[in-house]
Protein backbone atom coordinates (compact mmCIF):
# COMPACT_ATOMS: atom_id res chain seq x y z
CA UNK A 1 0.00 0.00 0.00
CA UNK A 2 1.54 2.88 -0.86
CA UNK A 3 -0.44 6.49 0.59
CA UNK A 4 0.14 9.82 -0.41
CA UNK A 5 0.37 12.87 2.22
CA UNK A 6 -0.10 16.44 2.36
CA UNK A 7 -1.45 19.31 3.98
CA UNK A 8 -1.31 23.15 4.46
CA UNK A 9 1.02 24.85 7.39
CA UNK A 10 -2.40 24.44 10.03
CA UNK A 11 -1.99 20.65 9.40
CA UNK A 12 1.92 20.31 9.08
CA UNK A 13 2.59 18.76 12.55
CA UNK A 14 -0.12 15.97 12.24
CA UNK A 15 0.78 15.24 8.44
CA UNK A 16 4.73 14.62 9.80
CA UNK A 17 3.41 12.44 12.95
CA UNK A 18 1.11 10.23 10.47
CA UNK A 19 3.91 9.86 8.15
CA UNK A 20 6.02 8.43 10.94
CA UNK A 21 3.26 6.19 12.04
CA UNK A 22 2.40 4.64 9.21
CA UNK A 23 6.05 4.07 8.06
CA UNK A 24 6.76 2.52 11.36
CA UNK A 25 4.05 -0.05 10.36
CA UNK A 26 6.05 -0.55 7.25
CA UNK A 27 3.59 1.27 4.75
CA UNK A 28 5.33 3.63 1.76
CA UNK A 29 4.04 6.98 2.33
CA UNK A 30 4.40 9.69 -0.59
CA UNK A 31 4.55 13.08 1.05
CA UNK A 32 3.92 15.87 -0.93
CA UNK A 33 4.42 19.01 1.47
CA UNK A 34 5.42 20.98 2.66
CA UNK A 35 8.33 20.48 4.05
CA UNK A 36 7.99 22.72 6.83
CA UNK A 37 5.43 25.02 8.56
CA UNK A 38 7.21 28.05 9.03
CA UNK A 39 5.48 30.10 6.71
CA UNK A 40 1.49 29.89 5.47
CA UNK A 41 0.99 27.88 2.53
CA UNK A 42 -2.37 27.26 0.72
CA UNK A 43 -4.03 24.24 1.28
CA UNK A 44 -6.17 24.31 -2.10
CA UNK A 45 -2.58 23.50 -3.44
CA UNK A 46 -1.91 20.41 -1.60
CA UNK A 47 -5.33 18.95 -1.60
CA UNK A 48 -5.16 19.07 -5.61
CA UNK A 49 -2.08 17.63 -5.96
CA UNK A 50 -2.39 14.32 -3.34
CA UNK A 51 -6.15 13.74 -5.29
CA UNK A 52 -4.55 14.05 -8.73
CA UNK A 53 -2.18 11.37 -7.52
CA UNK A 54 -5.08 9.00 -6.39
CA UNK A 55 -6.83 9.12 -9.48
CA UNK A 56 -3.79 8.90 -11.47
CA UNK A 57 -2.89 6.04 -9.59
CA UNK A 58 0.67 6.79 -8.50
CA UNK A 59 -0.89 6.29 -4.84
CA UNK A 60 -3.42 3.91 -3.30
CA UNK A 61 -5.07 6.62 -0.87
CA UNK A 62 -4.62 9.96 -0.16
CA UNK A 63 -4.69 11.85 3.62
CA UNK A 64 -4.52 15.10 3.89
CA UNK A 65 -4.35 17.72 6.60
CA UNK A 66 -5.38 21.54 7.36
CA UNK A 67 -5.91 23.12 10.99
CA UNK A 68 -9.86 21.54 10.36
CA UNK A 69 -9.88 19.41 7.68
CA UNK A 70 -12.07 21.19 5.79
CA UNK A 71 -10.62 23.31 3.58
CA UNK A 72 -8.09 20.86 2.04
CA UNK A 73 -11.12 18.25 1.73
CA UNK A 74 -12.77 20.81 0.02
CA UNK A 75 -10.17 21.36 -2.85
CA UNK A 76 -9.30 17.62 -3.37
CA UNK A 77 -13.31 16.40 -3.76
CA UNK A 78 -12.99 18.93 -6.93
CA UNK A 79 -10.80 16.65 -8.19
CA UNK A 80 -12.66 14.26 -10.67
CA UNK A 81 -12.80 10.58 -8.80
CA UNK A 82 -12.19 11.72 -5.09
CA UNK A 83 -13.97 10.95 -2.42
CA UNK A 84 -12.52 12.46 0.19
CA UNK A 85 -14.16 12.46 3.73
CA UNK A 86 -13.50 14.65 6.94
CA UNK A 87 -13.43 12.79 9.84
CA UNK A 88 -13.16 13.03 13.44
CA UNK A 89 -13.88 9.60 15.24
CA UNK A 90 -13.00 5.78 14.81
CA UNK A 91 -16.88 4.88 13.56
CA UNK A 92 -16.79 7.52 10.65
CA UNK A 93 -13.59 6.64 9.83
CA UNK A 94 -14.28 2.64 9.11
CA UNK A 95 -17.84 3.78 7.78
CA UNK A 96 -16.41 6.30 5.13
CA UNK A 97 -14.17 3.44 3.98
CA UNK A 98 -16.43 0.58 4.27
CA UNK A 99 -20.06 2.19 2.60
CA UNK A 100 -18.37 4.97 0.68
CA UNK A 101 -15.00 4.07 -0.53
CA UNK A 102 -13.43 6.95 0.29
CA UNK A 103 -10.43 7.29 -1.48
CA UNK A 104 -9.09 10.24 0.49
CA UNK A 105 -9.18 10.91 4.37
CA UNK A 106 -8.67 14.69 5.64
CA UNK A 107 -7.70 15.34 9.09
CA UNK A 108 -8.14 18.56 11.12
CA UNK A 109 -4.95 19.51 13.33
CA UNK A 110 -6.82 21.73 15.34
CA UNK A 111 -10.03 19.72 15.91
CA UNK A 112 -7.56 16.60 16.97
CA UNK A 113 -5.14 14.99 19.48
CA UNK A 114 -2.28 13.54 18.01
CA UNK A 115 -3.57 9.54 19.78
CA UNK A 116 -7.30 10.15 17.95
CA UNK A 117 -6.16 10.62 14.89
CA UNK A 118 -3.63 8.16 14.55
CA UNK A 119 -6.52 5.94 15.73
CA UNK A 120 -8.73 7.22 13.10
CA UNK A 121 -5.90 6.50 10.40
CA UNK A 122 -5.35 3.24 11.48
CA UNK A 123 -9.05 2.45 11.07
CA UNK A 124 -9.86 3.69 7.98
CA UNK A 125 -6.49 1.85 6.46
CA UNK A 126 -7.28 -1.11 7.65
CA UNK A 127 -10.75 -0.83 6.81
CA UNK A 128 -12.27 -2.49 2.98
CA UNK A 129 -15.00 -1.29 0.55
CA UNK A 130 -17.92 -3.81 1.90
CA UNK A 131 -19.45 -3.32 -2.00
CA UNK A 132 -22.78 -4.89 -2.18
CA UNK A 133 -25.73 -2.56 -1.55
CA UNK A 134 -23.05 0.56 -1.26
CA UNK A 135 -21.23 0.15 -4.65
CA UNK A 136 -24.78 1.42 -6.17
CA UNK A 137 -24.77 4.37 -4.08
CA UNK A 138 -21.51 4.97 -5.14
CA UNK A 139 -21.95 4.94 -8.47
CA UNK A 140 -25.25 7.40 -8.00
CA UNK A 141 -22.39 10.01 -6.38
CA UNK A 142 -20.58 9.03 -9.89
CA UNK A 143 -23.10 9.45 -12.21
CA UNK A 144 -23.51 12.84 -10.15
CA UNK A 145 -19.86 13.67 -10.63
CA UNK A 146 -19.86 13.28 -14.64
CA UNK A 147 -23.32 14.81 -15.03
CA UNK A 148 -22.12 18.07 -13.29
CA UNK A 149 -18.52 17.55 -15.13
CA UNK A 150 -17.21 19.77 -18.63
Amino acid sequence: MKIGLGSDHGGYKLKEEIKKHLEAKGIECVDFGPNNNLESVDYPIYGETVANSVVNKEIDYGIICCGTGIGISLAANKVKGIRCAVVSDVFSAKMSKAHNDANMLSLGERVLGRGLALEIVDAWINTEFEGGRHSKRVDMIKEIEKKHSK
